[in-house]
């Protein structure tokens, strides 16, 4: 099973999320997850509810969804067409191990999470909408399983009331995920600071839910230190459904997850150093001590006789000062580098 905690550390983890946007069609949901495996991506991610248990038959839906799906079909009757079966998990779990991605899911009620711990997913990820469910959320804790909670909506006190019902002898495996939950939400919106801001309130690695359109965001959450990007995918984004829109299409997720990988290798490791290409450039664009006119064996060597000049393979300038008054064993050309073992210090200075 994977280790969560470890991939993260070690590499911007990359959830390709399906959702509800296989439209209730198992060949289009194995379609999606052929479509992830081409991406490289780390894991695929579906919706596990029962509508019966997860929302009132009165219930609206949203104006995204209004606006993508019209009013015809209530939300309960289209969360009926598109809900998964025990096999349909199954099915698709067996199907994402053959090709060695990782099948995961968002539980939206108590017998989904049971159900996706009786399929042994290697972590939970709970949806924006159920991080004021503080029953569901001791449920998904009490496995011990890592858990990705998604922040869509939240404020600080609602995310530490969620936090206080894990406990905090499992806040070690837990990711927040920064989301806006529009579909699409707007640039204007994403308030990508609030990465930072997140990870200095709770102490836990952060990661981004994008649900605005394009790439761009995605790739500035990893320059922020998202240690997750989870982004919808589709197989066209003009089929019917409320996400098709804010989806990636194939080419687009897989340029994505290409430019996510060259960004973490720029990204680096921290350390400011030379770097080794650096090396050839360091001797030539630094300077050193160089001799500012002729200077003879023994002559005591003033300011007058250095000077600082490329390349940088002598005498360091910080030492500039230091060798006034020294002596100089060899003569010296004009220009010529100056090394330790041109000079020495006078000789009642050596015996100090």
């Amino acid at each position: 099973m994977v280790d969560l905690i470890k991939e993260i550390k070690s590499k911007v983890f990359i959830i390709a999320e399906v959702g509800c946007n296989y439209n209730g069609d198992m060949n289009i949901a194995k379609k999606l997850i052929d479509v992830a495996v081409d991406c490289s991506v780390d894991a695929v991610k579906f919706q596990s509810f029962r509508p019966e248990d997860m929302i009132a038959k009165s219930a609206p839906k949203a104006n995204y969804q209004i606006r993508a799906t019209g009013n015809v079909e209530s939300q309960f009757e289209r969360l009926c067409r598109l809900s998964l079966n025990r096999e349909n998990h199954e099915e698709l779990k067996r199907l994402c191990e053959k090709n060695n991605i990782i099948f995961c899911s968002s539980p939206f009620d108590h017998q989904s999470v049971e159900l996706l711990h009786e399929l042994d997913i290697p972590f939970f990820k709970v949806p924006s909408g159920e991080i004021t469910n503080l029953q569901l959320l001791e449920h998904i804790a009490s496995f011990g399983k890592p858990i990705i909670l998604s922040t869509g909506m939240a404020n600080l006190g609602e995310i530490e009331d969620a936090l206080s019902v894990v406990g905090d002898d499992k806040k070690g495996n837990i990711i927040l995920m920064h989301c806006v939950s529009d579909y699409p939400a707007d640039w204007a919106e994403a308030n990508l600071r609030a990465i930072q801001t997140l990870r200095d309130a709770f102490h836990l690695p952060v990661g981004f839910s994008d649900h605005t359109e394009g790439i761009e965001l995605s790739l500035v959450a990893v320059g922020m230190g998202a240690v997750i990007i989870e982004k919808h995918i589709t197989l066209d984004r003009n089929m019917e459904g409320g996400d098709h829109k804010v989806s990636l299409e194939p080419h687009e997720f897989k340029e994505m997850v290409g430019k996510i990988r060259r960004l973490e290798i720029a990204l680096g490791d921290g350390i400011k150093k030379c770097m080794p290409s650096e090396e050839d450039v360091k001797k030539v664009a630094r300077k050193s001590i160089v001799a500012g006119r002729n200077i003879n064996k023994g002559d005591i060597i003033n300011s007058n006789d250095l000077a600082i000049k490329r390349p940088g393979t002598g005498l360091h300038p910080k030492y500039l000062k230091s060798i006034i008054n020294y002596v100089s064993k060899d003569t010296i050309k004009k220009d010529q580098l100056i090394h330790w073992h041109n000079i020495e210090r006078k000789a009642d200075e050596k015996n100090r």
